[in-house]
């Protein structure tokens, strides 16, 4: 699983990159970087590792590039077949990783973290692929999903003199994947389904609104709302779980 956690690593650090500064090719070169740099920590020296930290390197790079070409043209197949190539390829090859170790499993060995101490080294990697893809990857895959379904938010699209816009989404997104799949990883899926129930509850009012201004011509449909809401929610849910079941327990 090694070189799977690895190319996670580098999409979700060049998305950060991206969300942090956003400078043309530098966050995707130094995600590729890291990622390279993490692998050999990791101890994958032998030739096919060589080999497959090289192809992350060239994924990582295509992927920030497919990303700011999508938005920038606003088509989405793009990225999304760079982001599924990736992933299969990766799954298909995976098999064929070497043992990982080297001087990051004697850290991991060493470490007093509770978290990490103990864990084997493939585990890590992924379990910081996984935490860095609900980050500003995850915001990424929900645009890129809502663009391909054309579903645009209702409100900018009516909107003749839209005020600035709120960014608390782009936090609150990730926020919310994290907890997510830190409940889950703890077991506790009874609270991980409670904050999915929450975030309903506190969208109502909203809704609500939504229909009352429908109701008397002055804003979008409530089924594009609510569609908008939904497509969004259950993509960002879709991509906490998605790691939950790849990290496991």
């Amino acid at each position: 699983m090694s070189w799977i956690a690895l190319l996670l690593i580098g999409f979700g650090l060049a998305d950060l990159g991206h969300a942090l500064r956003p400078v043309r090719h530098l966050p995707e070169g130094a995600a590729a970087v890291v990622a390279v740099l993490l692998g050999l920590l990791a101890g994958l020296t032998s030739w096919r590792d060589l080999v497959a930290l090289l192809v992350i390197a060239a994924l990582t790079v295509a992927w920030g590039w497919s990303v700011r070409r999508g938005f920038g043209t606003g088509r989405a197949a793009l990225p999304l077949a760079v982001l599924v190539g990736s992933l299969v390829l990766a799954a298909a090859t995976t098999p064929w990783a070497g043992a990982a170790g080297g001087p990051l499993g004697h850290w991991l060995r060493a470490t007093p973290l509770p978290v990490l101490h103990g864990a084997s080294t493939d585990r890590a990697l992924l379990l910081l692929g996984g935490l860095l893809v609900q980050g500003s990857t995850g915001n990424v895959l929900v645009r890129l999903v809502l663009l391909a379904t054309h579903t645009v938010n209702p409100a900018r699209a009516q909107a003749r003199n839209p005020g600035p816009a709120l960014k608390g989404g782009r936090l609150l997104g990730p926020m919310e994947r994290l907890v997510i799949l830190g409940l889950g990883l703890a077991g506790d899926y009874t609270a991980a389904g409670i904050v999915v129930a929450a975030k309903g509850l506190l969208r109502y009012p909203e809704l609500q609104a939504a229909r009352e201004r429908a109701a008397d011509h002055s804003g979008p449909p409530i089924a594009a709302v609510t569609e908008y809401f939904l497509v969004g929610s259950f993509v960002s849910w879709l991509i906490a779980l998605t790691t939950l079941v790849l990290v496991g327990r």
